[in-house]
């Protein structure tokens, strides 16, 4: 066998033994006889659609990353134990690319120096096993965690443009091996077959701007006003959430809206708290053990302002943005206690912010005395009613009748025929279409959506032109002055055009070269 052009004997022969575990020379492989098989060539084709599964759950590994934090809280509630699984998550997503990536360009080396593809089986039982990780991984996401496919949805409003860029460019570069293997085989049928599919995906690929839709295809004085931040327990990535540490974090985070829980102690009074034990965010283990696992409001007021409510955050570290905190943050951090409704309400009065609340636990048998309890803190407290935004649903009306100056928010999308109109909503990224939120904004209805994190998340909601973004990550979005990419549809045609012309001009250069 003849070494193609470009491609020396050395070269190929050490390809041939990465790939195959064996290392076969030119002229050995010449005396044995050895080709590529049907077999190997099933293979192939496996190899080739292991890299594509583990490509699509490395893009679905880091839209997730948004919303990691609940899924590390998801595991604590469930075994008590805390880590940051993201990073576990990066890691493994990383190796089982890598490794496919490796072997699918080794492949397409070998192909193109002419050499058999002999993959060997400890790569076959590799890539089975890839394979099995990465279909158990989909077959969780869409168990336990089937909003993140809605959240899919979203970011291809974020990326759809250069995605397809990318993939135009991916299956542009394999027209040379796709050449090289046409011009090497004797089996005419699959020639063609081959030919065909890879024409019709191109083609394809070419018209795929036409189903491509973004709310950031748009003129730069189109763009709606940057949404306001709500900071989502405060600024929990600077601070133990739900602390007056965190609020004032959030208040430097120039957030308009502290966003909090609220349970009822024992002897009435109101705390901030979201968890209904307080196992995770304070060191109840150590001071009641016996007790550690009730439920929050199982506690007076004098046991809960026994807890550390701020050690827990530089032991766990819930965020990596905890190292890098400064050695003042570090000791106010520690010295965190669990506020009460009323000093979180003196809190957000002088900062001139407003604060949201939920009430919980929804059902339990005294919810009604906790409502009428916060109500009473509230009513007490001097802050303008316009300044708390009502977020319980539970005894709503009661509430509106007591405290008519309250913002009443609501969980929910409106209903057709609704009695009172909506001013504000409070709902999961995932739950609006950007045509909602537009027709939201024309009827005056407020949006809040709840966790946004991520700078990509925040582009593409800052250009459907929602109100607000309940946010971890406060101290991140104050500082996008814009949003990540705009583009006017002008613009983005004539790329669309220029990628498609340079990528045919290239895969009939591709073919030309090799003939």
């Amino acid at each position: 066998m003849a070494d193609p052009a470009g491609c020396c004997r050395p070269c190929a022969t050490c390809l041939l033994c990465l790939y195959s575990c064996q290392w076969i020379t030119a002229k050995k492989e010449k005396k044995k006889g050895l080709r590529t098989t049907k077999c190997d060539c099933s293979w192939f084709f496996f190899l080739l659609l292991v890299f594509f599964l583990t490509l699509v759950w490395l893009y679905f590994a880091i839209i997730i990353l948004n919303d990691f934090h609940n899924f590390n809280e998801f595991i604590f509630k469930q075994r008590k134990l805390w880590l940051d699984w993201s990073l576990l998550l990066l890691i493994v997503t990383a190796m089982l690319i890598t490794y496919s990536a490796v072997l699918l360009v080794l492949a397409l080396c070998l192909q193109l120096c002419g050499q058999p593809l002999k993959l060997h089986c400890v790569h076959k039982t590799l890539l089975i096993l890839t394979a099995l990780v990465v279909a158990a991984a989909f077959t969780g996401l869409g168990i336990k965690w089937a909003e993140e496919w809605r959240s899919a949805r979203i970011s291809l409003q974020a990326t759809g443009p250069f995605l397809h860029f990318g993939i135009v460019g991916g299956m542009t570069l394999l027209a040379w091996p796709l050449a090289s293997f046409i011009y090497r085989s004797r089996n005419t049928g699959l020639k063609v077959f081959l030919l065909l599919v890879y024409c019709a995906v191109m083609i394809a690929l070419y018209l795929a701007p036409l189903g491509i839709t973004s709310p950031c295809i748009m003129e730069e004085n189109q763009l709606p006003p940057k949404p306001a931040l709500v900071g989502h327990r405060g600024a929990p990535m600077l601070a133990p959430e739900n602390t007056l540490m965190s609020l004032h974090k959030a208040v430097d985070c120039d957030v308009e809206v502290f966003e909090t829980d609220v349970m009822v102690s024992a002897d009435g009074v109101p705390f901030l708290m979201h968890d209904e034990e307080l196992t995770r965010t304070t060191n109840v283990q150590a001071v009641f053990p016996e007790r550690a696992t009730l439920n929050s409001t199982a506690f007076n007021w004098t046991d809960l302002q026994r807890l550390d409510a701020g050690s827990w955050f530089l032991e766990k570290r819930p965020f990596p943005t905890v190292q890098s905190l400064s050695a003042g943050d570090r000791d106010q951090a520690a010295k965190q206690r669990i506020p009460s409704l009323e000093q979180a309400l003196e809190a957000a009065k002088q900062s001139n912010i407003s604060i949201m609340f939920d009430l919980r636990p929804e059902n339990h048998s005294d919810y009604q005395s906790f409502v009428n309890a916060t109500l009473q803190v509230i009513l007490e407290s001097g802050i303008p009613l316009q300044q708390v935004l009502w977020l319980p649903d539970g005894f709503r009306e009661q509430v509106k009748q007591q405290a008519p100056g309250l913002q009443q928010v609501y969980g929910r999308k409106r209903l057709q025929n609704e009695k009172e109109p909506l001013l504000h909503v409070n709902l999961p990224y995932q739950d609006m279409s950007s045509e909602e939120i537009r027709q939201y904004r024309r009827d005056n209805i407020s949006v809040n959506l709840y966790v946004v994190n991520m700078p990509w998340l925040f582009s593409v909601l800052w250009c459907s032109g929602v109100s607000s973004v309940t946010t971890n990550a406060c101290q991140v979005l104050k500082e996008m002055k814009h949003p990540i990419w705009l583009l006017p549809s002008s613009t983005y045609l004539m790329m669309w055009i220029v990628a498609d012309c340079a990528s045919i001009l290239v895969i009939l250069w591709a073919f030309l070269l090799l003939k």
